[in-house]
């Protein structure tokens, strides 16, 4: 049977849910309405859902807040686009370094968004399974370093919190879901940049650069990241779950 993508639209504006998930279905796509992270998250634990439409102006806990606990917890492999005011450009900043793949600024085209939807999900399958986000554990440990993935802390031995920026973590967080394996740029860029990719297709140098300086790593020893010529970069320290047999 051929798969239909099911995607979740999350707002509290009764006429935006449900006027988009109307429009999704006309399109050919599922949909699914959810008007608080409540019901969004009890959605999520009973159905699977190809993407999620997280409005970011809602009462209680809102998008921004929605969107970084599920970077961080179960659900964390499905995409996120972010519905954003106007004038609300900080926040389309955050809602990225929090991990959304996109946003679309209200008020807004309902076929842009759909293209945007389509956009996200087919660059996620473009990537090969074991470079998609998967579940892991709260805290990965390598070298003299560790990196709490919920609270993005990057913590050396004595326990000091180097900072690292949102495109920093993300590229580190990539590395260390996949070590020992060559990536590319490309396949760098898509993981960490999303739609911007495109944009700065050498822009992954400077950034690996970058986060070779937080973990001290020597340019010459490459210790950490190295690089492998025509190919792409490496993480070649052995990364280990702490308080964990494996």
């Amino acid at each position: 049977m051929e798969h239909i993508d099911h995607i979740l639209v999350v707002d509290d504006d009764h006429d935006i849910r449900t006027g988009v998930a109307d429009y999704l279905r006309k399109n050919g796509l599922r949909a699914s309405a959810a008007v608080d992270g409540r019901d969004m998250f009890a959605q999520l634990d009973t159905s699977a859902f190809d993407l999620i439409v997280l409005d970011i102006m809602m009462p209680g806990d809102d998008g921004l807040v929605l969107c970084r606990t599920l970077r961080s917890g179960k659900h964390r492999a499905v995409p996120i686009l972010l519905l954003t005011a106007r004038d609300d450009e900080t926040d389309r900043i955050v809602g990225l370094e929090m991990g959304a793949d996109d946003y679309v600024v209200k008020p807004f085209s309902p076929r842009e968004l759909l293209a945007r939807i389509k956009a996200v999900i087919r660059r996620t399958r473009m990537l090969p399974p074991n470079l998609r986000i998967t579940e892991s554990a709260d805290t990965l440990a390598f070298g003299r370093w560790r990196l709490d993935t919920a609270a993005r802390h990057l913590l050396d031995e004595s326990g000091t919190n180097v900072a690292l920026s949102g495109a920093e973590f993300r590229l580190l967080r990539v590395f260390l879901d996949h070590p020992q394996r060559v990536l590319s740029r490309d396949q760098l860029l898509n993981l960490t940049q999303g739609r911007d990719a495109e944009l700065f297709d050498r822009s992954i140098d400077l950034l690996v650069s970058r986060l070779r300086s937080r973990l001290d790593d020597d340019a010459k020893d490459q210790s950490y990241i190295k690089t492998v010529r025509s190919e792409g970069y490496v993480f070649c320290m052995p990364v280990t779950v702490p308080g964990s047999d494996a």
